[in-house]
């Protein structure tokens, strides 16, 4: 007959020396065995290989069952190094319970997720350091076979998430938590429990060296500089439930002006459950005009928590820029705000001074979408932003003079390019019908701001109005593409700078 996990818990507590509570960390991994850890089904998944716990095989689940604590924390500071191989999804499982077999269905997950594309189907988004479906992380912060510390402390209500030191995830439960609503997610609410390791599938493979815990007193509190706690709005739900259904909670046009600064930014991101890329303008007498400008913005933005964007501005970009400079970004995305008419006047449709009089609005947008689907088909973005603006002159009779042929021919272009279509916060673009015509021709979707400052950067409101009214799906919206399938990869040859 089996060992129930009761009697191989005290087998194993048996083994272990016994540890007292005031010692700072304890190692719950003792290098050489399973001794404390008791593995659900498909248990073969589960060894210690050269020191490491290693997760390799069928689905299988890693419980701490050991004599710490009796394995059960409510408060604590957890340290896990990892790696994470090619493809390879795993996580570490926190205030949850023994199960025999399936997702455990109490606790929290932290995401460990390099690469991994999913499987039957499912393209999984959310990446190393994301509480899973909660606050999730969408950029690969650390490269595939390549070790890793994780910091998870939970204090109170707080959650905070550390990657090698830097803070990328925090969560702080709100007294009325939104997940009790949420049936996919029930459950997941701050209690107490036991620590956890995933085998996620056989094409996952991860690696655990050590796993060690700092148990805190049952009324530890947030630290003092903790988020507060997360809103529960009617827009928190609408943001937590695209989390938890797979879509990509990113604002990829985010911006630092007006003194706001990226700690601000990521601040406001992780209250908020956003995630951000910070977009620097390039292009003629914007911010960065040349290649050293673009590596210097690029170096700086190395080991935030956030996509690093290129803005290009006006046409001349594309003779201002190498290809190997614009591939530094994550992406890159441009509008079609800034063009040279057929009378050869270079004009900034968002300033009325340089549009001036507009005699003949038809004769305008014929020209405007000449240059909209110019840009989609020559230039290498990967993001339609601003689309469908135009000038306050015009902008009373937007839905007029966006007749459906021109609709069409914009959406159509970005389909053919493989450029996705914001949705766009500040100027709520595209309409609903560009929108309804851009998803019935396949293209892609991606949230935007485009914020002048601090004060109107927003909570993508529009994009969650548009996801809802649309019924978009996950396969609906853009992430970053890797290095060989960007915009920039396509069409190299379009940048001459």
């Amino acid at each position: 007959m089996p060992l129930s996990l009761t009697r191989r818990t005290l087998l194993a507590s048996a083994a272990l020396p016994l540890l007292r509570s005031e010692d700072k960390w304890i190692n719950l991994f003792d290098g050489q065995s399973l001794t404390g850890w008791t593995p659900s089904e498909n248990k073969s998944s589960w060894k210690v290989t050269g020191g490491c716990l290693s997760a390799d095989g069928p689905r299988s689940h890693l419980f701490y069952s050991g004599p710490v604590s009796q394995h059960r924390f409510k408060n604590f500071e957890l340290e896990v190094e990892a790696l994470a191989k090619a493809r390879a999804n795993s996580g570490v499982y926190f205030h949850t319970e023994f199960q025999d077999s399936g997702w455990p269905a109490k606790g929290f997950e932290i995401q460990v997720n390099g690469s991994a594309l999913g499987e039957r189907g499912y393209l999984e988004r959310k990446k190393t350091g994301s509480l899973y479906g909660v606050r999730n992380v969408y950029k690969q912060l650390i490269a595939d076979d390549t070790w890793f510390r994780l910091n998870l402390s939970v204090r109170g209500k707080n959650i905070q998430v550390r990657i090698n030191g830097t803070l990328v995830t925090e969560y702080t439960e709100p007294a009325t938590p939104l997940l009790a609503d949420n049936t996919a997610e029930r459950g997941r609410l701050l209690s107490s429990g036991t620590i956890a390791l995933q085998c996620h599938d056989e094409g996952s493979k991860a690696l655990y060296r050590a796993v060690r815990i700092r148990p805190l007193p049952d009324d530890a509190t947030p630290p003092a500089d903790a988020a507060p706690p997360a809103p529960t709005d009617d827009v928190a739900r609408a943001i937590l439930r695209l989390s938890a259904a797979n879509i990509p909670m990113v604002d990829y046009h985010g911006h630092l002006k007006s003194g706001f600064t990226l700690p601000q930014l990521l601040a406001h991101g992780r209250h908020q459950g956003i995630f951000y890329g910070v977009a620097i303008n390039c292009g003629k007498g914007f911010t960065v005009q040349d290649n050293a400008g673009a590596r210097r913005f690029h170096d700086e933005m190395q080991g935030q928590p956030c996509f690093a964007a290129m803005q290009a501005e006006g046409r001349e970009w594309t003779q201002m820029f190498s290809p190997q400079a614009a591939g530094l970004f994550d992406y890159i995305f441009t509008d079609s705000m800034t063009w040279t008419d057929n009378h050869g006047r270079r004009m900034r449709t968002w300033i009325p001074a340089e549009v001036g009089q507009i005699p003949d609005a038809q004769e305008f947008m014929e020209t405007l979408v000449a240059r909209a689907t110019g840009i989609l088909n020559s230039e290498p973005v990967d993001i339609y932003v601003n689309p469908t603006f135009i000038p306050e002159q015009l902008a009373p009779r937007y839905d007029e003079l966006w007749t459906d042929e021109r609709i069409l021919k914009v959406v159509r272009a970005a389909k053919a390019n493989q450029i996705a279509i914001e949705i766009n916060n500040r100027y709520k673009l595209p309409g609903r019908r560009v929108l309804e015509a851009a998803k019935a021709e396949g293209c892609q979707f991606a949230f935007g701001t485009n914020n002048s400052s601090a004060a109107d950067i927003g909570r993508c409101e529009y994009g969650l109005e548009m996801a809802a009214a649309l019924k978009l799906r996950w396969q609906d919206f853009f992430v970053p593409a890797a290095k060989g399938n960007r915009a920039i990869d396509r069409k190299p040859e379009a940048l001459k700078g």
